[in-house]
């Protein structure tokens, strides 16, 4: 087994850091802070993020086929033009509900943007239950509600063979698994394929490796996670500095760095100064494993 090393990369300390994915062509990584209302940028050669600031809660952010890239805002689907830090909506979801806003997001390997909704929060992980809903923009701009009473939408992603589709409904406490038709769309059979366990919390943001083995990020438990989806059993821990770990991702010049996002918000001044690096994003190497590089929006 290599050596784990993590490292603190981005100190900003983000409210809500989320939605981490590699931009290839720009050597660097993409995140947003929802709450604190931005989207990022950090360079491993300048070891600086840039930022640009929203209107709204901005929850995930994907990479565009045409260039820039997609974000979802509020309850929007919106495009990001990042040189002329122009946000442009392409269209609204959840128009019956006052009280709601996208979570996270991920483009699927035909191009599709899949992203859930949830109820907002009192403060985090309390919330109105079951006023979610998860959505596909497809590249042609519409959208489909695959199914609602969703409590908090979060970590998706795509089996290697593209067969399944994996997501986490954060209180449910459950990785779950949809069949999946990477044709058309469309989900179905959704079974759980990982319970988490008491000392794992809340799985939040999620990504898969090149053996086909899921990463989830434990809110409040400081850790991500390495599961097999096909026996159900966790293979790995790696624990943080920071408790709110909030999502993972694979970059680098081989994607065999993970990037983990995690959060502040919901921490008071004690909390945080035993972990002055929470909000930050931190690098992990040597898990002797690589990632799948990111799908753009086709659209």
């Amino acid at each position: 087994m290599s050596s784990v090393r993590i490292e603190c990369v981005a100190k900003e300390g983000c409210r809500i850091g989320e939605s981490p994915v590699w931009d290839e062509k720009e050597g660097a990584l993409l995140y947003v802070d929802i709450t604190g209302r931005k989207v990022c940028r950090w360079s491993p050669v300048s070891r600086q993020a840039q930022a640009i600031a929203v209107d709204a809660p901005v929850s995930s952010v994907a990479l565009r086929k045409s260039g820039d890239y997609v974000i979802t805002l509020g309850t929007r689907f919106a495009a990001l033009k990042w040189k002329e830090e122009l946000v442009t909506t392409i269209t609204q979801v959840d128009k019956d509900k006052a009280n709601t806003r996208f979570n996270d997001g991920k483009v699927d390997p035909a191009g599709r943007y899949f992203a859930g909704t949830m109820g907002e929060e009192i403060r985090p992980a309390v919330l109105e239950r079951r006023q979610g809903s998860l959505y596909t923009l497809f590249p042609d701009l519409s959208v489909v509600k695959h199914f609602d009473q969703v409590d908090i939408s979060n970590g998706l992603d795509w089996s290697l063979d593209h067969k399944t589709f994996f997501y986490i409904d954060s209180l449910s406490y459950s990785v779950d698994a949809f069949d999946y038709d990477l044709q058309t769309g469309k989900i179905g059979n959704r079974r759980s394929i990982y319970k988490l366990e008491k000392e794992e919390s809340i799985p939040d943001g999620m990504c898969i490796d090149t053996e086909g083995k899921l990463w989830v990020a434990c809110y409040d438990g400081g850790r991500v996670i390495r599961l097999d989806p096909e026996t159900g059993k966790r293979l790995q821990t790696v624990k943080l500095p920071v408790d709110k770990t909030t999502s993972c991702c694979f970059g680098g010049k081989d994607y065999s760095e993970m990037y983990v996002t995690s959060a502040t918000d919901g921490m008071d001044k004690e909390w945080l100064s035993r972990q002055p690096e929470a909000g930050g994003i931190f690098k992990i190497t040597g898990l002797g494993v690589k990632g799948v590089p990111p799908y753009p929006f086709a659209g």
